[in-house]
């Protein structure tokens, strides 16, 4: 463990627990999901000012300051990822992100899940159990791709919906599903965090045509991604190419 990994962790610890603390006072759900928001955006940007000063910062909540492309160290965050979910009582899948690009890699981070009182981490990496029988594949409960539900038919696998891209990629981390496939929209905060740590428990990470995961780019677009147990990459990959004429 590096203190980075460790302060990955403490940071996505510590914003969901005022999560936690602004969630339970209440509120209309959409001024509560601007609230979250703020409220982690503000405590993670002072807290990385404080403690690595020299570091860039790109956050969903902040501008953009492209000096971050000549820095060799970008903290990545996604101060509350799941917004939709956080506003909505009762539900656990939302998620706090913190990661650390160095000098071309992911090299730290952190996802905080605070409504289940758990946070994944490279600070601890976990084994990820075996793959199910059908296959358990990870669908947006918003806005499911199609070609993800075509997917699932293609390999007789089972669609499991659920909230925010980090509350996913745990859910693969802790065998809980078994591929986190997504296509139509997201951006470096939401997969960086996650991403760092399904490779810290050796899972496979790639664009959904199996190109490499690339972050601190000019654009923070990153619009798909791929993460599952290396063993069936393969599998996932033939099958989405195979499906890439109809998309």
């Amino acid at each position: 463990m590096t203190p980075d990994d460790q302060l990955a962790r403490d940071l996505a610890v510590a914003a969901g627990e005022r999560l936690l603390e602004l969630r339970a006072a209440g509120g209309e759900p959409d001024d509560l999901r601007k609230a979250g928001d703020r409220l982690s955006h503000e405590f993670l940007m002072a807290e990385l000012g404080r403690l690595r000063a020299a570091d860039a910062v790109l956050s969903e909540e902040g501008r953009d300051d492209p000096v971050r492309l000549a820095s060799d160290r970008v903290w990545i965050v996604d101060p509350l990822d799941g917004t939709r979910e956080f506003g909505e009582a009762g539900r656990a899948d939302w998620a706090v992100h913190v990661a650390l690009w160095e000098r071309g890699e992911l090299t730290a981070g952190a996802v905080s899940l605070p409504a289940r009182d758990l946070v994944l981490s490279t600070a601890e990496p976990i084994t990820v159990p075996p793959v199910a029988d059908p296959l358990r594949l990870l669908v947006s409960r918003s806005r499911p791709p199609e070609f993800v539900q075509r997917l699932a038919g293609d390999l007789g696998a089972v669609l499991v919906p659920l909230g925010s891209a980090g509350a996913k990629a745990a859910a693969v981390i802790l065998g809980e599903a078994d591929a986190y496939v997504h296509s139509g929209g997201q951006y470096e905060w939401d997969s960086a965090a996650p991403v760092a740590v399904a490779r810290s428990a050796g899972l496979h990470t790639s664009r959904i045509d199996g190109s490499p995961l690339a972050y601190n780019q000019a654009s923070p677009a990153l619009p798909d991604i791929l993460i599952c147990q290396a063993d069936i990459a393969p599998l996932l990959l033939e099958a989405i190419r195979a499906d890439s004429p109809a998309r």
